[in-house]
């Protein structure tokens, strides 16, 4: 049997980071403090909408929006990272580390949400990059993973813009509120990010943006030319 082990030690368990970008700063989930910001952000009753393909129970009030996400936390199975407005500290958005295997240096991003203004902005697309870095560069993990309801469109549109890479999908994989998910699996490893990092910096540079804030050249373009 041939051995080849690798030069690698194991990572540390990911923390939810306070990092402050030139458009968001993402900080740790608190629940009494964001839990009402987002659930305004998110459309208050049309929370449960936004959210369907988490699988989530049904949200009345913000109280129950709290309470689901300090579950997943408490239980460790979630480690919440909250975008916030960089002007006045509201909470406009969400994305978790989960499925952390350690000892495999296996982290997946998800139950990532956006709330109204942070959607089709710079401000989304920085707070993946900071999240990316974060285990990446801070952290040293080998592997980042983005899974999604097979049906969710819009989820695989945004993998693929951030650069991951579309591995497969496990049919019936889970029996959800909705009924059955087949899941879409989409990974970053860490040779790859270094060519992802560079077309994220290049793509939020205020030079690739118009006087009105347009950009310039795409993100997936920029990865292309890299």
């Amino acid at each position: 049997m041939i051995r080849d082990p690798l030069n690698w030690t194991p990572p540390q368990r990911p923390d939810a980071p306070e990092i402050s970008g030139k458009y968001v700063a993402i900080v740790p989930w608190n629940s009494a403090l964001h839990g009402p910001s987002l659930w305004h952000s998110f459309g208050q009753a049309k929370t449960n909408e936004l959210l369907y393909h988490f699988g989530w129970p049904s949200m009345e009030r913000w109280e129950d929006l709290s309470a689901t996400i300090d579950g997943f936390n408490q239980s460790g199975a979630f480690i919440t990272c909250v975008f916030t407005d960089k002007d006045n500290g509201n909470a406009i958005g969400m994305a978790s580390y989960m499925s952390i295997i350690q000892e495999h240096g296996r982290v997946e991003v998800g139950a990532v949400a956006y709330g109204e203004g942070l959607r089709n902005s710079p401000a989304a697309t920085e707070a993946h990059y900071l999240l990316a870095r974060h285990v990446f560069d801070d952290l040293g993990y080998r592997r980042y993973e983005w899974k999604l309801n097979n049906t969710n469109e819009a989820s695989h549109k945004a993998a693929r813009r951030l650069g991951f890479t579309f591995e497969g999908v496990f049919r019936q994989h889970q029996v959800m509120t909705y009924g059955n998910r087949d899941t879409a699996w989409y990974s970053m490893l860490d040779n790859e990010w270094p060519r992802v990092k560079k077309a994220f910096e290049a793509w939020l540079a205020p030079s690739n943006f118009d006087e009105n804030g347009n950009q310039k050249v795409g993100l997936v373009k920029l990865r292309e030319a890299i």
